[in-house]
């Protein structure tokens, strides 16, 4: 028993060494996003719409994901995000300002809920 004593704490200051002469771990990306929303589509485009705050995000797919098979439903998508390239052609309807790469894609909901 006093040896299991012992031993606990030997490990995690082990632990904690290895831990701070591991390599440089790469820095998580910044333009790394994750986001909850209803997945449609507009204009051909896969879209990521969130009803509160009312924020829409174009989808682009990434690791062969088939964002159509999400139609409907609310997800919660993971990925990189980067500026939406703007289109003129709609002056009237607000697009979205920013597309998000999608590395995964996790269902919530079959329904979206509004």
């Amino acid at each position: 028993m006093k040896r299991a004593k012992m031993v606990l704490p030997l490990l995690l200051v082990a632990g904690w060494v290895m831990a701070q002469t591991s390599p440089d771990r790469p820095l998580k990306d910044k333009r790394q996003i994750a986001v909850q929303g209803c997945v449609s589509r507009s204009s051909g485009d896969y879209v990521l719409m969130q009803f509160d705050p009312g924020n829409s995000y174009v989808l682009h797919s990434a690791n062969n994901i088939k964002l159509g098979d999400y139609i409907g439903q609310e997800v919660k998508v993971t990925g990189t995000k980067s500026p939406t390239l703007s289109d003129t052609s709609d002056a009237g309807r607000s697009a979205p300002s920013t597309t998000i790469t999608v590395n995964s894609i996790r269902t919530i909901s079959r329904e979206c809920r509004q």
